[in-house]
């Protein structure tokens, strides 16, 4: 969970970043480079992307490894083993793939009932709890997470403030005066006080300098670089005296370093409390470690965890102090790394509660705080991620992360981790997760994943369409594995129907994100959903990843919301894709070009667009080392496309005698070759990238809100669609779709179409295309959030008898399919319709008389009131019966107005004596909320779309009197307004249920003969 970033951030020229991306946890700061053998050769082994042959079964019944997880909210270790064997048991048989053990209580205001001396974090408890999850995951095939520490960030129990292991920051005092005047007294003391439990601090330096109003911002006092003066030598006794020169006012600077006294979320989780560890320094990783080996890893847990091939995880690096973050190593770590001192930069570097407090000339202030932000990501890829992922594999682990947070580069971290992670909630648009998708992908990792669902304010109101409306984007920028937020362990001392959820009530009030399980009502229908993702996990785990371009970034930061200018608002919805990458992924193994294409076994780019620095003002910044890397690229056959004022570019840090003369010396050379194209106006990108020869994967004329995603495996193309939002500042409204759209084959026109339905498993050869031997052209029909998966296989993949015969090029007819008996029309009325096929022939086909569409006038409904029982987990129900001429969302029918529960509406419709094999009918259930499934004449028809609430339930109709039956689940809100006031009473009621207008739609089909 991710709420904020600081500001200070910074980018640009590495010596060692990419050292760390290639040889892991390298201790010494330094230009080295090594194999990525040595990264990969400890890594657990990841699941075959493409092992089974694509039958049915691939994609029908998709594994338990790349089925949705979700993240399990413990009291610490106030748990009882039999319970967590039966809620193993709850996910299992809902068909969810496995879960992440967190200690997470917020919504719990007296934490003395959690007794963290008994039941605390990494307790005997817990670790026996721990273990009974793993034996039962064991046996059900689900696979177990867990979390490095309590809730978040990464902390250690018995570790103080004041410990070399704990988190550290860097405060500072400051005393304004003037020309001429004296200073004589006590340093200045820190402008914020310690935190609670820091019983110490040192001071660090203290520094005076020339104020220069010239270089002061709205928020910051500017200071002359060059008066900077260091004035420790001259402290005695924490007491300094120092006349300032009469040429100006003046500012007295101190700087300690403390204890930042952070502990982790919700606590308290431990007795001894824990403190967060230090992130950047290899003192904290090792305690935190060493807490593990000694304290937690008993043998059979260690068993244990080394069968289960699971994942230890970390939150977002939400580390939060009124200071700068610190680390004891900073200042030698950065004269290293840039070959100068670090204190004379301090005054444009510390921090006022995120706040930059003084500034230099804005160039070089810009320079400063890239090399110091740079200094930190290194210090916290190698020491921090780096360290954890290699200790990790020693246990047969894999480490998964949310690496954003801190102005580090996320992007490097991504491509260091196992499994990297977004976020639906800090995530402010769908070019954050394409950041994190480029550093998997230039690393040859396979999963980019997403804690889902957690929505501020909706506990026990979030319905699976909005979580299926936010992923449906996700997964086109990159995400293939859902976490989802999350399932609350079921009880803690004290609290209400229906059981303790980790964030409910936060600050009195409904919390963040769901409690999924049994208490709700929805859960009758999750294997549906969870099917539905397994299978599009199943689709975009398969092979490897594709995208047009590689945007390169200057600053890796995620989570910000930055995009690329052309890409995002305009390339993305005429079918572009492209991920980030920044400067270490250059120096990966694979940064290599082959056929014009970077990366030509990974996401094989055909371009790499150059822009400015959107975090800083959009400066044409380039490290000289990436710049002669693009150099080397575009020699290889590499087209780029650069925009802006890149002729007169500028390093990103401080440069070095002659660095930026010899920078722009290489950008000369790079935007004189025939393969670059340099453009000043934005919207020239495109006309630049179609001069190079670049066209995207997908095709469409218009501007579209579709969204797309393209795996290449073996013997298939897989195209995920999705009618979505797309990632521009200003949101557009999404709207139905309705056009052509083209698809480029990776392996020639030896493939066929076939579309995934992700509802129901089943898979079937298009039957209406256009083919010109590069690439196919279909229809796409998509409403809002909807979303189509294509496959571009070989003939007979996944159980097909259809793959050599010829296939309707146009019709006009309803519709054109393949069924056991080979190609069909299908229509709504009678007449005569033609199609055109593949082969040249022109068919005519008639269609009989159509019955037209009814909708039922009557329903009865039967509802499952859900009400509080006897105790906080057990829920009794109360049975309404109902006649119903209209239908209604319950909350404005008088008896169902407070109710959640289970709905079983019951309607007849009758068909007449003539219904026959080769007439059916679409069942439209217009509005319906939450979840839903369908019957028939008793016999359940396929999953229900959640956002497309259309069943083709042909096969199951029959002459005469048909039963219907749809059964919704409705959430608990509305009950809980009343049954618990105090937290949920101000939420309005809300609508739910069975709305409508439902339609039966019949149709006959005919054979193409």
């Amino acid at each position: 969970m991710h709420e904020s970033l600081s500001q200070g951030r910074g980018t640009g020229r590495r010596t060692v970043l990419a050292a760390g991306l290639v040889a892991g946890a390298a201790v010494a700061l330094g230009p080295a480079r090594t194999s990525a053998a040595s990264a990969a050769a400890s890594a657990p082994a990841a699941p075959a992307a493409t092992g089974a042959a694509l039958d049915a079964d691939w994609f029908g019944r998709p594994a338990r490894a790349v089925r949705p997880k979700f993240r399990w909210w413990w009291p610490d270790g106030l748990v009882d083993p039999d319970e967590i064997a039966r809620e193993v048991d709850q996910m299992a048989d809902a068909g969810f793939g496995g879960a992440e053990i967190a200690a997470v209580h917020h919504s719990v205001s007296d934490p003395s009932v959690l007794d963290t001396a008994r039941h605390g974090w990494g307790s005997r408890p817990w670790r026996e709890g721990v273990e009974a999850a793993l034996r039962r995951a064991a046996r059900r095939g689900l696979t177990i997470d867990l979390t490095l520490g309590p809730s978040w960030p990464a902390a250690v129990p018995g570790v103080t403030p004041q410990d070399d292991a704990a988190a550290k920051e860097l405060a500072y005092g400051n005393t304004p005066l003037a020309g001429g005047a004296t200073f004589s007294g006590p340093v200045p003391a820190p402008v914020h006080a310690a935190a609670p439990g820091v019983t110490g601090q040192r001071l660090l330096a203290v520094q005076a300098a020339r104020v220069n109003t010239a270089h002061s911002t709205r928020k910051e006092t500017g200071l002359d670089a060059g008066s900077v003066t260091d004035l420790t030598d001259r402290v005695r006794d924490a007491t300094l005296t120092w006349t300032a020169p009469a040429d100006g006012d003046w500012v007295v600077i101190s700087y300690w370093q403390r204890g930042s006294g952070q502990q982790p979320e919700g606590g308290p989780h431990s007795l001894p409390a824990a403190y967060v560890v230090d992130h950047f320094g290899a003192a904290g990783t090792a305690a935190l470690t060493r807490f593990w080996e000694d304290h937690l890893l008993t043998p059979g847990l260690r068993q244990l965890l080394q069968a289960a091939g699971g994942a230890f995880f970390e939150d977002s690096i939400e580390l939060e102090t009124d200071g700068l973050q610190w680390t004891p190593g900073l200042p030698r770590a950065f004269e290293e790394h840039t070959g100068r001192p670090l204190l004379p930069y301090l005054p444009a570097i510390v921090l006022d509660n995120g706040n930059q407090v003084f500034a230099f000339e804005a160039e070089l202030t810009r320079q400063v705080r890239h090399d110091f932000w740079e200094t930190v990501s290194i210090l916290f890829n190698r020491h921090h991620i780096g360290a954890l992922r290699d200790w990790s594999h020693g246990l047969g682990m894999a480490l998964r992360s949310q690496p954003y947070g801190l102005q580090t580069d996320s992007i490097a971290s991504a491509a260091l981790l196992d499994i990297a992670e977004g976020e639906s909630l800090g995530f402010k648009n769908l070019d954050d997760h394409r950041c994190l998708a480029g550093g998997r992908d230039m690393a040859g990792h396979r999963v980019l994943s997403c804690e889902a669902g957690a929505y501020n304010g909706t506990a026990y109101s979030t319905t699976w369409d909005r979580i299926l409306r936010t992923m449906g984007g996700a997964y086109a920028a990159g995400v293939n594995q859902t976490v989802l937020h999350g399932f609350s362990y079921a009880t803690v001392p004290g609290v209400s129907w229906p059981g303790f959820a980790a964030f409910s009530p936060y600050n009195g009030a409904p919390g963040y994100g769901e409690s999924w399980g049994p208490r709700q009502p929805a859960w009758r229908h999750a294997e549906d959903v969870s099917g539905y993702l397994g299978r599009v996990h199943r689709v975009l785990q398969a092979g490897t990843a594709r995208a047009d371009v590689a945007v390169f970034r200057q600053t890796g930061y995620s989570a910000t919301g930055i995009g690329a200018s052309w890409f995002t608002a305009t390339g993305v919805p005429l079918g572009w894709t492209h991920q980030f990458l920044s400067g270490p992924l250059l120096d990966l193994p694979g940064a290599t070009v082959r056929d014009g294409r970077l990366a030509p076994d990974g996401p094989a780019y055909k371009a790499l667009f150059l822009e400015g620095d959107f975090f800083h003002g959009s400066a044409p910044t380039l490290a000289l080392a990436d710049a002669r890397k693009l150099l080397a690229l575009a020699r290889a056959g590499l087209p780029i496309v650069v925009y802006g004022a890149f002729d007169a570019a500028l390093t990103p840090g401080v440069p070095a005698a002659g660095e930026t003369a010899r920078l722009r010396g290489v950008l000369e050379d790079l935007l004189a070759l025939p393969g670059v194209r340099h453009v000043t106006d934005k919207a020239r990108v495109g006309d630049a990238l179609a001069e190079l020869g670049v066209t995207p994967d997908v095709l469409h004329g218009t501007s579209s809100t579709l969204l797309n995603a393209h795996r290449v495996t073996a013997d298939a193309d897989f195209y995920y669609l999705c009618n979505g939002k797309h990632a521009e500042t200003v949101k557009p409204a999404v709207a139905r779709i309705d056009h052509e759209v083209t698809l480029r084959r990776s392996h020639g026109g030896t493939t066929v179409p076939y579309v995934l339905d992700a509802w129901s498993g089943r898979a079937a050869r298009l039957a209406r295309y256009t083919d010109d031997g590069d690439s196919v052209t279909l229809r796409v029909t998509l409403e809002p959030g909807e979303t189509l998966i294509v496959a571009l296989a070989r003939p007979g993949s996944f159980g097909d008898r259809n793959g050599a015969r010829p296939h309707a090029v146009a019709t006009d007819a309803g519709q054109a399919l393949f069924t056991d008996a080979g190609l069909v029309v299908r229509a709504e009325a009678a007449g005569t319709y033609t199609t055109r096929l593949s082969r040249g022939r022109t068919v005519v086909t008639e269609i009989g008389e159509v019955p037209g569409p009814l909708t039922p006038e009557r329903w009865t409904l039967e509802v499952e009131d859900w009400r509080p029982g006897d105790r906080a987990t057990s829920t009794r129900t109360v049975t309404h019966t109902l006649t119903l001429d209209a239908l209604l969302p319950w909350s404005r029918i008088a008896e169902l107005a407070d109710a959640g529960g289970i709905g079983r509406y019951r309607t007849t419709v009758t068909l007449p004596a003539t219904w026959s094999a080769d007439l059916g009918a679409t069942l439209d259930l217009g509005q319906v909320s939450d979840t839903c499934r369908v019957s028939v004449n008793g016999v359940r028809a396929d999953p229900v779309d959640r956002l497309r609430p259309v069943l083709d339930i042909g096969p199951l109709l029959r002459r005469g009197t048909n039963t219907v039956e749809v059964e919704v689940a409705v959430p608990l809100i509305n009950r809980l307004r009343v049954t618990d006031p105090a937290v949920f009473g101000t939420t309005a009621r809300q609508a739910h249920g069975l709305v409508g207008p439902v339609r039966l739609v019949p149709y006959r089909q005919a054979p193409v003969k």
